[in-house]
């Protein structure tokens, strides 16, 4: 059996500049503090949380979809990937962030779930928050 999760947040910006802020190397890493390298095309290998994360740009539409395959190194040997969803909509305050990741292995999904709010959702809340101030 698998799990899957499905999280929401409007971030203070608009939807391609947090599009490009998810897609950028030294903006991913500076949003959630951790070392990512992302290849930004389809086909594009991508690594987050020094190796922690891995994957694969599956279908990109600037400012509205990032589609990945997604793993951690906690990943059951055999399991297959998670697909992940990354959708930007334009909303009054910014962009609405939703993201839904399909495929988690059992018992795994509860531990994402709340790994997403805190080392990425929030983050980048605060991220572009930050940046308005400026």
């Amino acid at each position: 059996m698998v799990e899957s999760l499905k999280l929401t947040i409007t971030v203070p910006a608009k939807p391609k500049e947090v599009y490009k802020a998810w897609m950028s190397s030294a903006e991913h890493t500076e949003f959630t503090g951790e070392q990512a390298k992302i290849d930004p095309k389809v086909g594009g290998k991508f690594t987050a949380f020094g190796d922690y994360i891995s994957g694969e740009n599956l279908e990109l539409k600037p400012g509205k979809l990032i589609a990945q395959s997604w793993r951690t190194t906690e990943y059951p040997d055999g399991h297959e990937d998670s697909r992940l969803e990354i959708l930007f909509e334009e909303v009054k305050g910014g962009t609405k962030v939703t993201l839904v990741q399909t495929n988690i292995p059992r018992s795994q999904g509860t531990k994402y779930k709340s790994g997403w709010k805190e080392f990425y959702l929030q983050p980048l809340k605060r991220y572009f928050a930050e940046r308005q101030k400026e």
